[in-house]
């Protein structure tokens, strides 16, 4: 059976000096892609990296439908440079990401798992290369999302109906307040790591993706 992609270890230059990356092609190998993919991992501080099961989950789906997709480890994660930063730092390697995946795909998409939906969204929206921003766990709770109220782009949730971190309502009632265009899907009983929801996870990205993208 041939192998449907190949995978690059990067190291990518960003303003806290490489951040460590992995690049998934889908083969055969283009030089250039219609679409692109930057995944960005949950809460440094708490075990997120580029090989959290939502973020690999996550590039996985992205490769179903033909997109490369670059993962990587935020600031002072893995073989990152740099140390935690807030959100404030993660949001400039996320912008490096974008610089590198710009020379792959005419249309970037950026999605995120928690800490990264925050960080990925607040990235995506303020950047003209972006088209799209999807946010998986969103922490509406914990950190500002109101940069999304003057969000043109569409903004797409995925969020557990059981999420312990992030009760449902919350999402919902941001989400509310959201201009067009957008939308809101709910994985009934996953928590906040999807857990035993994964593959749920990846055909809910799927169907998003077609849609919007």
């Amino acid at each position: 059976m041939e192998p449907s992609h190949r995978t690059v270890e990067l190291m990518i230059p960003s303003p806290a000096g490489k951040l460590e990356a992995l690049l998934t092609l889908p083969l055969p190998e283009l030089k250039k892609y219609e679409n692109a993919a930057v995944i960005c991992h949950p809460h440094p501080l708490y075990g997120g990296s580029m090989n959290s099961k939502v973020v690999v989950t996550a590039s996985h789906a992205l490769l179903e439908l033909g997109l490369p997709s670059l993962r990587f480890n935020f600031r002072g994660v893995g073989r990152s440079s740099g140390k935690y930063d807030r959100g404030v730092g993660e949001v400039e390697d996320i912008r490096a990401a974008i610089n590198y995946m710009t020379g792959m795909g005419e249309k970037i998409l950026v999605a995120g798992h928690s800490f990264g939906a925050w960080t990925g969204m607040k990235a995506g929206c303020r950047d003209v290369r972006v088209k799209i921003v999807i946010g998986i766990g969103t922490p509406v709770n914990f950190a500002d999302m109101k940069f999304l109220m003057d969000c043109p782009k569409p903004k797409l949730f995925i969020h557990g109906t059981l999420d312990e971190l992030i009760p449902i309502g919350k999402i919902e009632e941001l989400y509310s307040e959201l201009p067009e265009p957008k939308k809101i899907v709910k994985i009934e009983n996953a928590d906040h790591l999807f857990t035993g929801k994964l593959d749920e996870l990846s055909e809910t990205l799927i169907s998003l993706i077609k849609e919007y993208f």
